[in-house]
């Protein structure tokens, strides 16, 4: 039994060590990746403790501040739904940063942007596209015309659906 307990305190203190980390290197590449994508402004993660003072970091919350620049700071559900979509990229892209995945599938998380925000998403995605395959949904033309390959869909008659695909790289 003591040698059990003994080695879940090791395991719990390797898994705290380790959060902690994490914690660290994607805080840091969140607030760098924040303000590139809002050119300016700053934004961080917190670690909130539980209510009853517990003090192990893995049963801690998670808080996101994020002050875009010339803004006031204020919580994620106030900012309009491009900042919205601006600061969950950063989040994401920092934890991309942090951990690469081989492959992510992102879901129009371009269409609240406008044409200034596609650029500086873009800008970033195109430094992670070297270490994962991004496959992203979207219908906006500047994220089109950023891609290697396009795929889509055609009807060319009713009830027909055609699979088309275009690469746009030189091979």
């Amino acid at each position: 039994m003591k040698d059990l307990e003994k080695a879940i305190r090791r395991m719990t203190g390797t898994a705290q060590e380790r959060f902690r980390e994490a914690f660290e290197q994607i805080n840091r590449h969140f607030a760098d990746i924040f303000a590139r994508l809002f050119e300016g402004g700053r934004a961080e993660l917190r670690m909130v403790e539980p209510e009853e003072g517990e003090d192990d970091p893995l049963e801690f919350g998670v808080e996101l501040m994020a002050q875009p620049r010339g803004k006031r700071l204020q919580a994620v559900s106030l900012m309009s739904g491009g900042e919205k979509a601006l600061t969950g990229l950063a989040l994401l892209f920092a934890i991309f940063y942090y951990h690469p995945s081989p492959f992510c599938v992102l879901d129009e998380v371009d269409a609240p942007l406008d044409d200034a925000n596609i650029h500086r998403f873009l800008r970033v995605l195109r430094e992670l596209c070297s270490h994962t395959q991004f496959v992203v949904i979207t219908h906006n033309r500047k994220t089109m015309e950023a891609a290697d390959v396009l795929y889509g869909v055609t009807m060319e008659e009713p009830g027909l659906s055609r699979l088309v695909s275009v690469r746009l790289t030189e091979a």
